[in-house]
């Protein structure tokens, strides 16, 4: 990895962005397969994709997964616990509310670090915060004939604390290889197919169904964690960061036009809401304006 540039590195980890956009729609596509079993599905999808990479470069796929017991936990914990409860929240609640809720994540990253060790939380943190929980707050009262329940809804906020938890903390894992992330999907995908085995009755994809859940572990609950990990590690944080911000956006803009969401006045004010807070919280409107020249008098 280290042959790639600064630049190259930050332009496949901002694929990422693009990759969960699809996230919320895909899972639409994907049916009513039982979360744990989607999950494990779309994982192991993307565990034979790397096992298929790895060989075929001639590179070996056991040696980047001798790490020790605290990165496993950390891995497979974020992996699995994400996913499990964003398959349940888009089952549970309509997909564009599950999803802008799930997606509070970067925002919750800026306030987490904040609390840390040498790191101070600002006012515009607390501000971006309290703007990012009203766009929320406006999502849930614009669905209380929706069908939408406090399981959905409750399986989304913790979406957002345990990526935006795994995120934070993974900052101390910087020497752990890309490609430990392979083992974190099989490891993953076994303990959803464990679970499922255990707490649900097996429904397979049917037909077109399929298709959503290969495209999952294919793209957003696959390469996405591959090439994320190359741009948080060897890119651009700042540029990535502010990336991550523009993903409740297009990813409702995706279950719009692909008919799983109604473009309603509402559900854009949430949005716009939500990406207000973000770019509050991460001090991207505060940079904008220290870059931005005096203003010159009119020419007489």
């Amino acid at each position: 990895m280290s042959t790639l540039t600064r630049r190259q590195a930050t332009a496949i980890g901002a694929t990422t962005i693009l990759n969960w956009a699809l996230l919320a729609t895909l899972t639409q596509v994907s049916g009513p397969v039982p979360p744990f079993l989607l999950t494990g599905l779309a994982f192991g999808i993307a565990f034979f994709c790397f096992l298929a990479w790895s060989l075929g470069r001639g590179e070996s796929f056991i040696a980047p997964l001798r790490q020790g017991p605290s990165v496993w936990a950390l891995g497979v914990g974020g992996l699995f616990g994400y996913h499990a409860l964003y398959f349940v929240a888009q089952q549970n609640a309509p997909p564009a509310n599950a999803g802008l809720i799930s997606y509070l994540w970067p925002l919750l990253i800026v306030l987490f670090v904040g609390l840390l060790p040498g790191e101070r939380l600002l006012a515009r943190h607390v501000v971006g915060g309290l703007l990012g929980f009203a766009g929320a707050a406006v999502l849930i009262g614009d669905d209380l004939g929706g069908g939408g329940s406090t399981l959905g809804y409750g399986a989304a906020f913790a979406c957002a604390l345990v990526w935006s938890g795994y995120s934070v903390l993974s900052r101390a894992k910087k020497a752990v290889p890309t490609a430990a992330v392979g083992g974190f999907c099989l490891a993953t995908a076994l303990l959803a197919f464990t679970c499922h085995g255990l707490f649900e009755a097996t429904r397979w994809p049917q037909g077109v169904q399929w298709l959503g859940v290969i495209g999952l572990g294919l793209g957003p609950v696959g390469s996405a964690f591959f090439t994320w990990d190359i741009g948080v590690k060897h890119g651009d944080l700042h540029l990535l960061g502010l990336l991550a911000y523009a993903t409740p956006l297009l990813s409702t803009l995706v279950l719009i036009v692909a008919g799983y969401a109604e473009a309603t006045p509402l559900l854009a004010l949430a949005a716009g809401v939500i990406t207000l807070g973000m770019l509050i919280g991460s001090g991207a409107l505060a940079r904008r304006r220290k870059r931005e020249p005096p203003a010159r008098p009119d020419a007489v």
